[in-house]
């Protein structure tokens, strides 16, 4: 299981992490959500060399405003406590590889 984040610990987990960290942020009622989280299950346990994690939008606002994350599920890249890359929406694995795992030109 994706170990979850929050407003109070995002900075420390997330920002500071010396390894870029994928953050899924989902809600309870987004069935596009429970598709992916296995999907994201996979990834954390195939590549280490990222994190992964999961935000629950409804429990924490201020992170998702901060990042103007406006559906579920968006999963938001950061590398160096910047956003890196941003993902709108379920995608199957393959596809989230692609654009996790495929440097930018």
């Amino acid at each position: 299981m994706l170990q979850a984040v929050t407003d109070a610990d995002f900075a420390e987990r997330v920002l500071t992490s010396d390894k870029p960290v994928l953050v899924e942020f989902w809600a309870t009622w987004c069935g596009p959500c429970r598709m992916v989280g296995p999907v994201l299950e996979r990834l954390a346990d195939e590549h280490p060399e990222i994190g992964i994690v999961k935000m629950d939008l409804d429990a924490n606002q201020v992170t998702a405003t901060r990042y103007q994350v406006m559906a579920a599920p968006t999963m938001l890249l950061f590398h160096h406590g910047e956003v890196v890359k941003m993902i709108v929406g379920a995608k199957p694995k393959a596809a989230l590889e692609r654009e996790l795992f495929t440097p930018v030109a």
